[in-house]
């Protein structure tokens, strides 16, 4: 069934408009009864390894296909992409997650903190400079680098206040974003063992995501 996904995504891509939508509306039912099942057992496994992501919901890890297009003047109605988001604090929020990209061409695992607001931003930054060893010690441990290689996002152009510029961090400080990701192709997301591979990643980009969320949450959870 996983391989419907594939299809699905490709045929929408050359149909993106409500007619095609109304006529193909239980293939969509199909794929999203499947991708439920799937998320439901992507979360059994992940709370074998992290028993925090046992109060997860399939509902709690998906996003509507419908685009928002109200304020865009891109009208298709609806994502070319279905996708999963596993986080602890929610969906929306702007802590850490696991996230699972598919669509035709352009597949990808991710893990960490995209674009978060400044007060999260700031968190992560303290974290980093409090905590600067055991920060290096996970992205360069051999098995995380051999996955993800470096940490991805955009760089702000001047020093973040209440840094030196000299800062042995700095580069990493200056990070927006802190996201690793893999690509995954098509034929892996269209084999039945794709969830394996999803939790595989998941196990190696453990230790980053727990970082980040230690900076970015107070509590204990």
């Amino acid at each position: 069934m996983p391989n419907e996904y594939i299809k699905f995504i490709k045929a929408i891509k050359k149909n993106n408009h409500k007619e095609w939508m109304d006529a193909n509306r239980d293939w969509y039912h199909k794929i999203r009864e499947q991708l439920v099942s799937d998320i439901e057992k992507i979360i059994a496994s992940i709370s074998k390894i992290d028993g925090r992501f046992q109060k997860l919901t399939a509902k709690d890890c998906m996003f509507r296909i419908n685009r928002d297009i109200r304020f865009s003047s891109d009208k298709r109605p609806y994502k070319e992409n279905l996708a999963i988001y596993l986080s602890i604090l929610g969906k929306k929020s702007s802590g850490p997650g696991y996230y699972l990209h598919i669509e035709p061409g352009n597949s990808f695992f991710a893990c960490g903190c995209w674009m978060p607001p400044s007060d999260v931003l700031n968190k992560i930054r303290e974290e980093i400079d409090y905590n600067s060893s055991d920060f290096l010690k996970i992205i360069n441990d051999k098995n995380f680098k051999k996955q993800f290689g470096e940490i991805e996002g955009d760089k702000v152009k001047t020093t973040p206040k209440g840094y030196d510029k000299n800062h042995p961090m700095i580069e990493f400080l200056k990070l927006k974003s802190y996201i690793v990701s893999v690509a995954i192709s098509d034929k892996e997301i269209s084999d039945e063992s794709f969830k394996k591979l999803f939790i595989s990643f998941i196990k190696t980009a453990r230790p980053f995501h727990d970082f980040l969320l230690t900076a970015v949450h107070d509590e204990e959870l």
